[in-house]
């Protein structure tokens, strides 16, 4: 006997995919960039400083002095002089006061009296070293000082961007299908 049969054959769909993937560009100019940097101003004031030069003990040592200072010195050395000689005359009047008591002070006063020292001889530079006297008092320097600023004028470029966006391709790649055959549906035999 033969049974009938039915024979059922299917396929299931598919379904493709293409994807093409996104592309991303992106360039950025550099920005148009203007400096200008200006000078800075500045002022110095330097005032003359003062040079003083004191040169009266060289021209002294040189004799070579105004009339007065010149009276003023031989003025000073004269007095000396006569309080030297006084001091000496009275000096040697104590001595011959006490004529008794010295040895010859007549003959020593004679000696003194009647010949004069011997002067010794010595190198001497006129001008002496440092007789000449300089100072100098420097002045202030007054420095202002006044920066400038820069002039910057930037112009930003925008951004080149190119873009392709993704592709995505979607197909049947096979269709379903469902096949029904049959197979001894009416011959029945006993």
């Amino acid at each position: 006997m033969r049974v009938p049969q039915i024979r059922m054959q299917s396929q299931f769909a598919k379904i493709g995919m293409e994807q093409q993937f996104a592309s991303l560009n992106i360039q950025q100019p550099k920005a148009d960039l203007k400096i200008e940097q200006h000078h800075a101003k500045m002022s110095i004031e330097a005032p003359k400083g003062e040079l003083i030069i004191d040169q009266s003990q060289a021209w002294e040592e040189a004799n070579l002095m105004s009339t007065p200072r010149l009276i003023e010195k031989q003025g000073a050395e004269g007095l000396q002089a006569v309080a030297e000689g006084a001091a000496r005359r009275a000096e040697q009047g104590d001595e011959l006061m006490k004529i008794e008591q010295s040895n010859n002070p007549i003959y020593n006063q004679a000696l003194e009296n009647g010949f004069q020292q011997q002067k010794t001889l010595s190198l001497k530079y006129m001008p002496s070293p440092f007789s000449v006297k300089i100072d100098y008092i420097p002045a202030d320097v007054h420095i202002e000082f006044i920066a400038q600023a820069p002039t910057i004028e930037a112009v930003p470029n925008k951004p080149i961007i190119d873009f392709e966006p993704s592709v995505l391709n979607i197909y049947m790649e096979q269709y379903e299908s469902l096949d029904i055959d049959y197979e001894n549906l009416f011959s029945i035999t006993v």
